[in-house]
């Protein structure tokens, strides 16, 4: 019986941790059930009205499952889901299977530490230090479940041109501004966007490739950086199903997490995909048929100030327990 409880408070513990992933605007569009077994559901209220297809929020979701993937390692045990489980419910996501591990490595620790540290950060980037080395540990890290095309800088106008696009097309959307300014709106305590993660006028304009948020009013930060040097990597799938947006969120999560092990900073860019037009842009520059996510990736000056982490729900709104 103390095992059974010792299991299910590790359990809890990752969940919590899982709950440190990315999501679209800090929505955390994930619920997740313990009745014996634990499953991963997707919050159909929290999905966005601009995101009808879900794929965000189903990429979110794939990002917490590999959040939690991460630190049932980092305590001893493998995660083998079983995606979709139920053809009668397609939210929900997963069930998780455990396999108990011979040993945990530092590395295992460490990438629990830097999941639970990794942050998007939305000001100008450095070129990415050892970037040879960090691209190959980046793709070893995805896997087979995306693409990771990373574009020369040649590209990189095009990448500005979709985002641009997007905006433009978007400029009379009422749905979409109006959802823009919810999530960021400052009296949100436990999701969306604070206005400490957001960046200020002239921040703004050290950076090329961005989703348009309200300006913040705060001083400039980072101000020895004069424009963003981020390294532009692209996500795409074979398909673009319901499982696709799950495990390239999954992905999108191995990505990020690698590239914080590496002290890398990275801020993750899906306006650019949102619309057929400007996906289409970031399509042709890879060749692929679904991308699915650009991420900027880069480093920061040394002493830079770690920002504060931002909201979570608490574990009470996102982790139901059932059957006793």
């Amino acid at each position: 019986m103390a095992q059974d409880v010792l299991a299910r408070n590790v359990v809890i513990k990752a969940v919590q941790a899982a709950c440190r992933a990315p999501s679209i605007h800090n929505s955390q569009p994930w619920r997740w059930v313990l009745d014996g077994d634990l499953q991963l559901h997707l919050d159909v209220n929290r999905v966005l009205h601009v995101d009808p297809a879900r794929r965000e929020a189903l990429m979110s979701c794939g990002a917490a499952l590999d959040h939690f993937r991460i630190a049932m390692a980092a305590f001893g045990w493998l995660v083998r889901p079983d995606y979709f489980p139920n053809p009668n419910d397609n939210t929900h996501l997963a069930t998780m299977n455990f396999v108990k591990m011979h040993y945990v490595t530092d590395a295992h620790r460490n990438r629990l530490h830097a999941a639970e540290q990794r942050h998007t950060d939305r000001l100008p980037f450095l070129p990415p230090r050892s970037w040879p080395l960090n691209e190959q540990l980046i793709c070893q890290a995805v896997g087979d479940r995306a693409f990771v095309d990373v574009l020369p800088e040649a590209a990189r106008h095009r990448v500005v041109e979709a985002a641009q696009l997007s905006e433009g097309l978007r400029q009379y959307d009422s749905d979409y501004r109006y959802e823009i300014d919810w999530w960021t709106a400052p009296f949100k305590f436990s999701e969306g966007i604070p206005e400490s993660a957001l960046p200020s006028e002239g921040e703004r304009g050290r950076v090329d490739v961005a989703r348009e948020f309200p300006l913040a009013l705060h001083q400039s930060r980072r101000v020895g950086v004069s424009k963003d040097e981020s390294t532009l990597v692209v996500l795409s799938t074979g398909g673009d199903t319901h499982r696709d947006f799950l495990t390239c969120g999954e992905a999108l999560s191995a990505l990020l997490v690698e590239a914080t092990v590496a002290g890398l900073s990275t801020c993750t860019l899906t306006h650019v995909i949102e619309l057929a037009a400007s996906r289409q842009i970031v399509g042709g520059l890879v060749e692929r048929e679904y991308p699915q996510a650009v991420i900027r990736i880069g480093s920061v000056p040394p002493l830079d100030p770690v920002p504060a982490p931002t909201p979570r729900r608490p574990l009470s709104a996102v982790l139901q327990f059932e059957g006793g």
